[in-house]
């Protein structure tokens, strides 16, 4: 995948803290910490050129929103999982109460 391939529908002012500023220069000055910010957004680093700043916020956006929806489908999975465990339960004890078919045999 390209880096920005969709055409940009609005620009957003985004306050950043002193924090936010440092963080934001760790990654503009470091190939490694660009890099790998641009594997978890699964998109191709640019080579040589110069990557703005809107394009890594955009970038740091885009890898923030995948790990939400993974998170929220991680806890989904979850839910899931302990429902079934849930009635599985339910359903044992129900076929440990039942009498066998069998016992009524002579």
């Amino acid at each position: 995948m390209r880096l920005q391939q969709e055409k940009t529908a609005v620009r957003k002012s985004l306050p950043l803290t002193m924090r936010d500023l440092h963080d934001l220069q760790l990654l503009t000055g470091s190939p490694a910490r660009r890099s790998a910010l641009f594997a978890l957004a699964n998109v191709d680093l640019p080579g040589t050129q110069e990557v703005s700043e809107a394009q890594l916020l955009h970038t740091i956006v885009e890898v923030g929103l995948r790990a939400v929806a993974e998170r929220v489908e991680e806890e989904s999975y979850a839910a899931d999982a302990a429902q079934r465990q849930a009635e599985d339960t339910g359903r044992r004890a129900s076929a440990r109460r039942r009498r066998p078919d069998w016992a009524d045999e002579s």
